[in-house]
């Protein structure tokens, strides 16, 4: 998968490539396993989807509350596999996709289920309000527009911080939301840059549905993810040494480090 990009040999001159060089080296080679763990964690979302569905139909907050805690209870762990076939591939493990997944599960299916519920609450209130708003008699106020898009731009530079901790560390959630927003302050252009993307990419997909929903299957539940974790791997890297502490663990596991 070439992106449309001729090849250049000269990217691999200092071990493992760097930039975008590196963006496409880790989608041609992990494009069928980023497809396959999103057609799974779409699986995972049925349930919220469906709910939402309902909510949205019958006008019901309390539907849309439920939907999105029990919904999130259930695709919490689907998310957080997609979390760790991601880092594992940027962080080169050459270890089999599904031997990852079913071992990501055992081990995170707990941990994700909070995350995965905050994350489905905080989507569940977004939909639900900007579909009553969308087919809402009196126009939609900037002020309106300006308060949702905010709440959703914080919350998503949240989550792409909490998650990875998620998959990768053994540690209380409190301690997780505490690391995030100190990583956050510390490197607020990245993870702004990267939670603005996300906002922006589900926009589009909900403004041009249903063209886009042919979409759904095939990019949008791992592509964006890939592209938000890729502009923050490095500095989170930095920040938590993920790679430090794997290869103290499992030494050979990580190859092709870059060299400075």
């Amino acid at each position: 998968m070439g992106l449309f990009f001729p090849d250049d040999e000269n990217r691999f001159t200092y071990g493992r490539a760097i930039g975008f060089a590196r963006y496409r080296e880790v989608l041609e080679k992990s494009f069928k396993e980023f497809f396959l763990v999103g057609f799974i964690t779409l699986v995972f979302l049925i349930p919220f989807g469906l709910g939402m569905v309902y909510a949205i139909l019958t006008t019901s907050a309390l539907v849309m509350l439920a939907a999105a805690v029990i919904g999130g209870a259930i695709s919490g762990p689907g998310v957080a596999c997609m979390y760790d076939i991601i880092l594992r591939r940027l962080r080169n493990d050459k270890s089999d996709w599904w031997v990852c997944y079913k071992k990501s599960m055992r081990q995170n299916w707990r941990a994700a289920i909070l995350p995965g519920v905050v994350q489905c609450v905080f989507l569940g209130f977004l939909i639900f309000s900007g579909a009553l708003l969308w087919w809402a008699k009196q126009p939609i106020t900037i002020g309106t527009i300006a308060i949702l898009s905010l709440s959703a731009i914080f919350f998503m530079m949240v989550l792409s911080v909490w998650w990875p901790q998620v998959v990768l560390f053994d540690q209380r959630a409190g301690l997780q939301l505490k690391n995030a927003m100190f990583f956050i302050l510390f490197h607020l252009g990245r993870v702004l840059g990267a939670a603005v993307l996300q906002v922006a990419w589900w926009v589009i997909m909900f403004l041009f549905l249903p063209w886009t929903a042919f979409l759904i299957p095939f990019l949008s539940m791992w592509y964006i993810l890939y592209l938000a974790v890729f502009i923050l791997y490095r500095p989170m890297d930095e920040a938590f040494h993920i790679e430090d502490q794997i290869n103290e663990r499992f030494p050979g596991q990580i190859q092709e480090r870059e060299d400075g």
